[in-house]
């Protein structure tokens, strides 16, 4: 059986070498090493899911008010602990 000719594969031919170095393989570990943030010490993550609007206008507010949505949220949060009458939880 006859193959056809491929012109993409004949140039790749040409192009690629005979035989592929063997990948250098690193030394296994036991555990991955893992990126420490310690500005995130003592801190637990808690996050939601919301439309994109409010995504974009709170990184809109962000940016308007020279700040982060993390500060942000931290004032949204403080002020419904103050509402529910539970007091400023959040210390700066």
């Amino acid at each position: 059986m006859s193959q056809s000719h491929n012109p993409l594969q004949a140039v790749l031919d040409r192009q690629l070498p005979k035989e592929l170095p063997a990948p250098a393989l690193a030394a296994p570990s036991s555990t991955p090493a893992k990126f420490h943030r310690p500005v995130r010490d003592g801190r637990r993550f808690m996050g939601g899911h919301f439309e994109p609007n409010v995504l974009k206008q709170m990184k809109w507010l962000a940016v308007e008010e020279d700040t982060t949505t993390q500060k942000l949220l931290e004032e949204a949060i403080d002020l419904l602990f103050i509402k529910k009458g539970r007091g400023k939880l959040i210390e700066r």
